[in-house]
C-alpha cells in the first residue's frame, strides 16, 4: 500500500530509525546460535522484544525519583531476561560476546545505496540508541559516509514514541514536522512519528499488519530502495 504515486512526496530532509531499519538486529541471532545451537533465533527475538518493551516501560515509569537508564543498559537487562526466560545458562564471557554483537550489527543490503541516492537531502539518524553505540557502528559499516548527523533519544531523556524524541529532529533541522520524512521499519515508531506530524514512511520488509492505534503512514514500502522514487530522486 502506497498512499501517493511516485515522485509526489516533497520533504526537505529525511530522518531514519537505526535498529531494524538501517541495521539488522537479527544479526545477533548468528552469534547466539554459535553459543547456543538450536536456540539462537529464539534468544535473539526474545531479547529484541524485551529490549523494546523496556524502553516503553521506562518512559511510562519516569518520575522525579526514578531515572531513565540508557539503551545500552536496557539492552543488557533485556538479554538477561531473555536468557532466563529460555532457561539458558550463560557464562560471563558469553554474555559479553552477545552484548558486543549489538555493536557489530550488519546494515541491511538496501541501506547504503538508498542513503547515497537520497543526497543532497540532509539524512539523519534518530534512535533510542546511545551515541556510543551508534557512531562506531555507522563508521564501521560505512553508513556514516551518507549521514549528516546521529541524534540520540538520550538528549530528550525519554524514548520513542514520545513526541519529545521526535522534536529533537525538528530542533536539529529547523524544519516543520511535515517537511521532514521519517523512515522506520518499526510500525510503532512510524505510528508515533506520524502522530507527531512527520511525513512517515514505513519500511515493511516482513509484511506485518498495519497498526490501528494511530494515523496511517504516508507510504508503506518493502525496501529502502523505493524511497528515492517516491521523492522524485531516482
Amino acid at each position: 500500500m502506497i498512499a501517493n504515486s511516485a515522485g509526489t512526496f516533497r520533504v526537505d530532509a529525511l530522518v531514519f530509525d537505526a535498529h531494524g531499519t538501517l541495521f539488522d538486529v537479527q544479526t545477533v541471532a548468528a552469534v547466539a546460535e554459535r553459543l547456543f545451537p538450536g536456540r539462537g533465533d529464539a534468544l535473539a527475538r526474545s531479547w529484541r522484544r524485551k529490549q523494546l518493551e523496556y524502553t516503553w516501560l521506562q518512559s511510562l515509569m519516569l518520575s522525579p525519583t526514578r531515572r531513565r537508564e540508557d539503551f545500552a543498559a536496557l539492552t543488557a537487562h533485556a538479554l538477561d531476561h531473555a536468557v532466563d526466560a529460555l532457561g539458558l545458562v550463560v557464562q560471563p564471557a558469553q554474555r559479553h560476546r552477545l552484548l558486543d554483537a549489538y555493536l557489530d550489527l550488519s546494515p541491511f543490503p538496501d541501506a547504503a545505496g538508498a542513503l547515497a541516492s537520497l543526497a543532497p537531502l540532509p539524512r539523519l539518524v534518530l534512535s533510542n540508541g546511545t551515541r556510543a553505540m551508534l557512531e562506531p557502528l555507522a563508521a564501521s559499516t560505512g553508513l556514516a559516509l551518507h549521514l549528516d548527523a546521529i541524534v540520540s533519544a538520550d538528549s530528550a531523556g525519554i524514548y520513542k514514541p514520545s513526541p519529545r524524541v521526535y522534536q529533537l529532529a525538528v530542533d536539529h533541522l529547523k524544519l516543520a514536522p511535515q517537511r521532514i520524512g521519517f523512515v522506520s521499519s518499526n510500525g510503532w515508531d512510524v505510528a508515533g512519528a506520524k502522530a507527531f506530524g512527520f511525513t512517515a514512511f514505513w519500511v515493511n520488509r516482513d509484511g506485518a499488519a498495519l497498526e490501528r492505534h494511530a494515523p496511517r503512514p504516508d507510504a508503506v514500502i518493502t525496501s529502502l530502495e523505493e524511497l528515492p522514487g517516491l521523492l522524485g530522486l531516482d
